[in-house]
Parts: structure tokens; sequence; C-alpha cells
């Protein structure tokens, strides 16, 4: 069990890693026009719209689910 924690978590830093050393590298080396087609308008913050964007996604997945889950149980109540 304490293997799987550990290299899930080596893997969420490597990845981590990996992509700020990526959007660091396309900052630098791109113009201005291609990184904003890249990392959007607001280049400072690109992290956080994606963390963001993940949350959300989960939540309206999990809402789904919920609701369908809701549904299941209610027909078989009736």
């Amino acid at each position: 069990m304490f293997k799987r924690v550990f290299w899930v978590a080596t893997g969420m830093v490597l990845g981590v890693l990996a992509v700020s050393k990526a959007t660091a590298y396309v900052r630098a080396n791109t113009p201005d026009k291609a990184r904003q087609f890249l990392l959007g308008p607001d280049q400072e913050n690109v992290g956080m719209r994606t963390l963001q964007g993940l949350i959300d996604q989960f939540r309206q997945a999990q809402q789904a689910r919920e609701e369908e889950l809701n549904r299941q149980y209610t027909a078989k109540l009736s």
C-alpha cells in the first residue's frame, strides 16, 4: 500500500514539474501570438484555470452520477 501511494505521489510531482518546465519553455521561446494561442490571454494563471476546469468537470460528473443513482433507487421503490 505504501509503495503505491509513494509511486502515485512521485508520478504526480514529476507530472507537475514537467508541465511547469514545458510552460516555461513555451513562454521563453515562442512569439506572443503563438503563446496566446497555446496558453490563452491570461498566461499567468494557466495552472489555476486548468485545475478549476478539472474540479468543475469532476463535480458535473459526480452530480450526473448521483442523479442517475437517485433515479434508479426511486424506480426500485415504486
